[in-house]
């Protein structure tokens, strides 16, 4: 058995990393931390976990971090800037660490302290993370000490370019206009469990509203991951706007781009099915069918829609996903999956939930 921990585990992706390791066959949790929440039973906070998990939550002590050497895997859930004081001590006791913040997302140490207000504390250890998107970096996660796992939004819009990027780059020509506009939703679960008056119920039910309109910090993380992981032989201008809408997980990013003369003459529907043609988590919806956030609910799927217009020179992209599943927790697991060697899918083929 895999010996994992927690470190962090009473937020939303906290809890969603205790239910699926729960039923994970190959693991155990062996260590679950909270400084505020020590001493108290994870189910006493959680009674969802009744009957599931009976783990205690630890502070992080001393005797606590002597502990998390001798596990397997560390995942952190926890605020920025929390694994990155960690991680080197454990991986140089051969434990892999998957951090659920940005700590070991982005690779430029100037967009991480502009975009997260804090200087990095391990840049040596940044430059052998991997990007935790098994559908691009499967073959380097399979090798990695360190694994960032990928902010919700990034998650979408890196999967909704992919297809469109890497056929750019086989054909070697410009198949869409350089502007790419994201236009993205996310349930209120995506801003985490603190107490906020802009997340009460008052506030957020019956409203939907843009945030960041100046900038956001996915989307440095979005410009990596179409520049360095999907390596694109062009340069692309990307207008990123996430909104919260009243729902309590779910995300939906449409992505609208411009066809060039070139990117017009391609099906694009038959060239996602091809790219996605062997992954378990990616589905390409039939044309004709669109995504909703209901149909992935509470799994780890993430589905796509492709719609082209050939008449108006068009392409629209629709990708919808469980913000805590497949954009966090979920592909946490998916990652620590590769990098133990164990069937991708395992722990993670849970049906999505409806209604």
């Amino acid at each position: 058995m895999i010996s994992a921990a927690i470190v962090g585990g009473t937020g939303y992706t906290g809890v969603e990393l205790i239910r699926l390791l729960s039923a994970h066959p190959e693991v155990s949790i062996d260590l679950l931390t909270s400084r505020s929440e020590a001493g108290t039973r994870a189910d006493e906070i959680f009674p969802s976990l009744r009957g599931i998990s009976d783990i205690v939550f630890s502070d992080l002590g001393d005797e606590t971090l002597d502990a998390l050497q001798k596990c397997d895997v560390v995942f952190f859930a926890t605020p920025h800037g929390v694994a990155m004081k960690q991680a080197e001590a454990l991986t140089q006791a051969g434990v892999k660490v998957v951090d659920l913040a940005a700590d070991f997302r982005l690779q430029s140490l100037i967009d991480f302290e502009t975009w997260y207000q804090q200087p990095h504390s391990c840049p040596e250890l940044l430059k052998s993370a991997v990007y935790g998107l098994p559908e691009i970096n499967r073959e380097k996660l399979a090798d990695a000490l360190v694994v960032g796992n990928p902010g919700c939004y990034p998650t979408t819009a890196i999967l909704g370019l992919k297809p469109i990027i890497e056929l750019q780059n086989k054909q070697d020509t410009r198949l869409i206009e350089p502007r790419i506009v994201i236009d993205a939703k996310s349930g209120v679960s995506g801003a985490g469990r603190q107490a906020s008056l802009a997340l009460n119920y008052a506030e957020t039910t019956d409203n939907f509203k843009a945030y960041g309109i100046k900038g956001h910090r996915h989307l440095p993380e979005i410009e990596q991951g179409i520049e360095q992981l999907l390596s694109s032989q062009f340069k692309h201008k990307i207008r990123f706007l996430p909104h919260l809408v009243p729902m309590i997980r779910g995300m939906f990013s449409t992505i609208h781009l411009e066809l060039t003369t070139e990117g017009c003459a391609v099906d694009w529907q038959q060239a996602f099915e091809t790219s996605y043609a062997e992954e378990a988590f990616i589905d390409v919806l039939p044309a004709g069918v669109y995504p909703d956030t209901r149909s992935v609910r509470a799994s780890n799927r993430l589905r796509i829609a492709v719609h082209q217009d050939a008449t108006r020179g068009e392409l629209t992209v629709m990708v919808v996903q469980d913000n805590l599943v497949k954009g966090a927790a979920g592909q946490a697991i998916q990652n620590m999956n590769v990098m133990f060697g164990l069937d991708e899918t395992l722990g993670l083929n849970a049906a999505p939930i409806v209604p």
